[in-house]
């Protein structure tokens, strides 16, 4: 994505409905350097878990001491889903505004179906939140977090046989990360 001048890098984990023990789901928290989490607001199940994963997040990073960059815990942004389909809705905006409110975290009410700009604009504020993050910490470290997924990746070779040319995963920009 394209955000101010700057090519951004997004790597996505979507957990939804998934069952998964503590450890794989703290595995996967270390390495993020900001979350974003969604709930449905017609499922109320959902919403009630967006505390819980904003305790973890900041538990994880805080007291195990991944976040070198920052002794801050990672921006979070929470994000109300499913806005379409207001006769099925169980959340009120309210109540997303009060629960943002009350963890002091960016809220955003929005519709995937309707509108891929307001989902992109989340991304983008999202970057807003750890590019400040970073700016406003000690030093120039630029922390390069990709997870071990990523690495897992195989490297396609994207040019025909018999020419040269050098291929591109999505890990392999943070070579070109400016330290």
């Amino acid at each position: 994505m394209s955000i101010g001048g700057d090519v951004v890098h997004f790597e996505i984990l979507d957990t939804a409905g998934q069952e998964e023990d503590a450890l794989l789901i703290e595995e996967k928290i270390k390495w993020g350097d900001g979350f974003v989490i969604v709930y449905s607001v017609t499922d109320r199940c959902s919403f009630d878990e967006v505390m819980r994963l904003c305790f973890l997040i900041n538990h994880i990073h805080v007291s195990s001491g991944t976040r070198k960059c920052s002794s801050d815990p990672p921006p979070i942004v929470i994000v109300a889903n499913k806005k379409d389909l207001e006769f099925d809705r169980m959340v009120s905006t309210e109540d997303g505004e009060g629960l943002s409110r009350g963890l002091k975290l960016p809220f955003y009410e929005i519709s995937v179906l309707d509108s891929w700009e307001e989902t992109a604009g989340v991304f983008s504020a999202l970057y807003g939140e750890v590019m400040q993050q970073l700016d406003s910490s000690a030093g120039s470290f630029r922390r390069r977090a990709v997870s071990k997924l990523m690495e897992k990746i195989p490297r396609i070779n994207s040019h025909p046989p018999g020419t040269t040319g050098r291929s591109f995963s999505f890990s392999s920009f943070r070579d070109f990360l400016p330290d």
